[in-house]
């Protein structure tokens, strides 16, 4: 009898535990499959919400199944305690998996509505973009200049406690634009005490909270650019004529300047590298812009002779070899191309009429390629007449 009652009780031991794994393969199948949502939805977390409260809120949405499982799913994936406020973008038949990974570690908002601050090398501009479930991405909403008139429509979205800001860098842009820029940014506080060196502020977009402060925000984009300029330097090729990382940077600069078309940049770069090593003058135009502007604004016009035969630190029609500071702040790529350039004989460019440049490696075929631009500049201008 007890043999028999042992034995019943173990089928059933066995026989939950079956169950029990058929239960467990079945959350986790459904945790990972495609969810129930059939359109894109915005779904907000708020600050300190309980991962009860943001399952709960989910699976009311229509965004997951099941809120239990959910639930389970982020705890044994141990993320539980990761949850991230702000208001994120949920595409449809995303799973549970997903949704619990873009809540957590994957972390970024990404709709509702944010702000950014875009400083280029003409001047700057207020962004503020909202999301758009017809499209399910953001669209433009207001723009304007920090210095100038606030929209209605930015006046109220800075009420918004979950509203996202970023202040973002173009590349080639000078530092005193950038000081000016954010001494206009009214999301931003602090006092700037000097105009941070010429090159030394790293291009790129910057997640900011309200009220932070102006000189923290440039001794991050200095870091950010010491950062890259040390990675760059010690990976450099071999045979480079600069002494210091400086004199990199400013050939860094010279290059952002010269061309916007990221695969000339090490060609561009290898042109005045074989003119230093011919000991040939520079001879760019950007360099004389500096000398005249001094990183202060857009020249507007061009180059006067006059300009072009005053000797300044930055005027390489007369000074030997570089000047004697960058004339913008580089990115990344600008910085590899000075540090990886091309191996070429080149030692001319000028505009081809694509945005591009044509290259020579002697002044008679430079001087060819020249009159080719001048032809195409004088039939679009008769075309505007």
């Amino acid at each position: 009898m007890w043999k028999s009652v042992a034995s019943n009780a173990l089928t059933l031991f066995i026989v939950a535990l079956l169950g029990l794994g058929g239960v467990i393969l079945w959350g986790q199948k459904q945790y990972a499959v495609p969810g129930p949502l059939a359109q894109a939805v915005c779904f907000k977390v708020e600050r300190g919400a309980s991962l009860s409260a943001v399952s709960a809120g989910l699976e009311a949405q229509g965004a997951i199944s099941d809120a239990r499982i959910f639930r389970i799913g982020a705890t044994y994936g141990g993320i539980a305690g990761q949850l991230k406020f702000g208001s994120y973008l949920l595409e449809p038949a995303i799973s549970m998996a997903a949704v619990a990974e873009r809540l957590t570690v994957g972390g970024q908002s990404t709709c509702g509505q944010d702000v950014n601050l875009r400083i280029g090398v003409a001047g700057a501009e207020v962004v503020l973009r909202s999301y758009d479930a017809a499209s399910s991405g953001l669209i433009e909403v207001a723009k304007f200049d920090p210095a100038g008139a606030q929209p209605q429509a930015y006046q109220d979205a800075v009420q918004d406690p979950d509203l996202r800001w970023r202040v973002t860098l173009a590349e080639g842009v000078t530092s005193w634009n950038i000081v000016e820029a954010l001494k206009a940014a009214d999301f931003l506080t602090g006092e700037i005490k000097a105009v941070p060196a010429e090159g030394i502020l790293a291009p790129d977009s910057y997640e900011v909270t309200k009220g932070d402060d102006r000189s923290a925000l440039l001794a991050k984009m200095e870091a950010a650019q010491t950062a890259a300029l040390a990675e760059a330097w010690a990976g450099r090729a071999e045979g480079l004529p600069y002494e210091t990382m400086e004199e990199a940077l400013i050939m860094a600069s010279i290059v952002e300047k010269e061309t916007g078309v990221a695969a000339e940049r090490a060609q561009v770069a290898s042109v005045f590298l074989n003119r230093l090593k011919d000991g040939m003058k520079l001879q760019t135009d950007p360099t004389v812009i500096y000398g005249v502007t001094e990183g202060k604004g857009v020249l507007g016009r061009g180059l006067r002779q006059s300009e072009l035969r005053r000797e300044t630190p930055w005027n390489t029609y007369v000074i030997q070899g570089l000047p004697q500071t960058p004339i913008c702040n580089p990115g990344r790529d600008a910085i590899e191309a000075a540090l990886h350039p091309d191996a070429t004989e080149y030692l001319y460019f000028v505009a081809d009429g694509t945005g591009g440049h044509a290259f020579a490696t002697t002044l008679e075929e430079h001087n060819k390629n020249v009159a080719k631009w001048r032809a195409i500049e004088a039939a679009a201008a008769e075309g505007q007449n």
